[in-house]
C-alpha cells in the first residue's frame, strides 16, 4: 500500500473543514457589510411610510414634492400645486418631512 489509512483519514477528514472556513467567513462579512444594513433601511422605510399623515410633506421616488392631503390603504393623494392633487402608491415615497420641518437646500429663505 502506498498511503497507510491513519494518514489518509487524517489528511482528507481536516481538509473538508478547512475548505468551509474561508466560505463561512465570507457568508458573515456579507452579512454584516451588505444584508444587514440594508434590512434596517427596509424597517426605517416601512416605517416611516406608515406613519404618513394629512398635511404632512412627502417626497416621491419620482422627485415629486407636494403635500399629502388624503391617505388610504395602500396609496396617497398628494397636493403638488394649489388645486392639483395626484395619487401615488405608498411605498414609492422616498422621504416623509414633518408639517413644521423646512425643505433642505430651499433658498428662499433670507
Amino acid at each position: 500500500m502506498l498511503i497507510t489509512p491513519a494518514y489518509a483519514q487524517t489528511a482528507f477528514g481536516g481538509e473538508q473543514f478547512g475548505f468551509f472556513i474561508p466560505l463561512i467567513l465570507m457568508f458573515v462579512i456579507m452579512y454584516f457589510l451588505i444584508i444587514r444594513p440594508q434590512q434596517k433601511r427596509v424597517k426605517d422605510h416601512k416605517e416611516m411610510v406608515a406613519n404618513v399623515r394629512r398635511g404632512d410633506t412627502v417626497v416621491t421616488g419620482g422627485g415629486i414634492v407636494g403635500k399629502a392631503v388624503k391617505i388610504e390603504e395602500a396609496e396617497v393623494q398628494v397636493e403638488v400645486s394649489q388645486g392639483v392633487r395626484i395619487k401615488v402608491l405608498k411605498h414609492t415615497l422616498s422621504d416623509v418631512r414633518a408639517k413644521g420641518q423646512p425643505v433642505a437646500g430651499d433658498s428662499s429663505k433670507k
